[in-house]
């Protein structure tokens, strides 16, 4: 029998192409632990595999995002991931790249494996009354959910290692200023803001997104002077211009309408 939405530790719903994954422990303040982790990978799974959602929020029921690990599971010698999620990482998003873009709408308090969830979603929605941070160097241990590997990658090397050394906490302004985040607005319109957000993207040919997603990934290591990044932008080019969509993007263009993706 599928579970009511309020009994899931975390859930999936469809808003048109947007697909909303909430993680829903908020007694917990939506703490990690292993039945919410493999809950949030069958949620994200259900989004890549249903061809109508383009776009993925991840946010938090009550008035958390994530309060990272569930520490009693800690203490308790219990494991965060399910059996089968070593590959993939808790929630089954922190070791993989989504084909498809994912939105991280802050609606609170996300230290630690909340960050972490920040970092490796594209792009962020942040609740003026949310806080950031890495603060696990406090406590004897360091961000190895992906915070010390993603971290550099959004901010100045400076910045980022002053937040993971520190383990000082990122107020709204701040992850606005160093590019943490893409908007910081009001907490009551922290999931509207990112709706409107995702909906610009998923008015897009979703596979001409995916494809510019995965490119801007892959080339951020490389220099733009170098022939291995322009084969990986030449290659992903011509995959693009073999699909209906991008035969179907400039006639609906000529014929002055809008155009009627397909995804293929």
């Amino acid at each position: 029998m599928v579970q009511p939405d309020e009994e899931r530790p975390a859930f999936l719903r469809k808003d048109g192409h947007v697909a909303i994954i909430t993680m829903n422990r908020p007694h917990a303040m939506n703490a990690v632990n292993a039945a919410m982790s493999i809950a949030l990978q069958e949620a994200v799974d259900e989004f890549l595999a249903d061809p109508e959602l383009r776009v993925g929020i991840l946010t938090g029921a009550g008035k958390a995002f994530c309060a990272g690990a569930d520490l009693k599971e800690v203490a308790a010698k219990r494991s965060l991931i399910g059996p089968d999620q070593r590959e993939r990482g808790f929630g089954g998003i922190m070791k993989q790249l989504l084909d498809k873009p994912l939105i991280a709408a802050v609606n609170g308090y996300a230290l630690g494996g909340g960050t972490e969830f920040v970092l490796a979603c594209d792009l962020a929605v942040m609740s003026d009354a949310a806080t950031l941070g890495l603060p696990e160097v406090r406590h004897g241990i360091i961000a190895a959910g992906g915070g010390l590997l993603r971290m550099s990658r959004r901010v100045p090397l400076a910045i980022a290692l002053e937040a993971v050394m520190t383990g000082a906490p990122i107020a709204p302004e701040e992850a606005l200023r160093w590019g943490l985040v893409n908007r910081v607005v009001p907490a009551d319109q922290v999931l509207d803001t990112a709706i409107e957000l995702a909906g610009k993207i998923a008015r897009n040919a979703p596979l001409a997104v995916q494809a510019s997603k995965r490119v801007l990934y892959q080339a951020a290591a490389m220099s733009d002077w170098e022939a291995e990044s322009w084969k990986l932008s030449d290659d992903a080019a011509k995959a693009i211009m073999r699909t209906a969509d991008a035969k179907e993007g400039p006639r609906s263009f000529a014929e002055k309408r809008k155009p009627k993706w397909e995804g293929r």
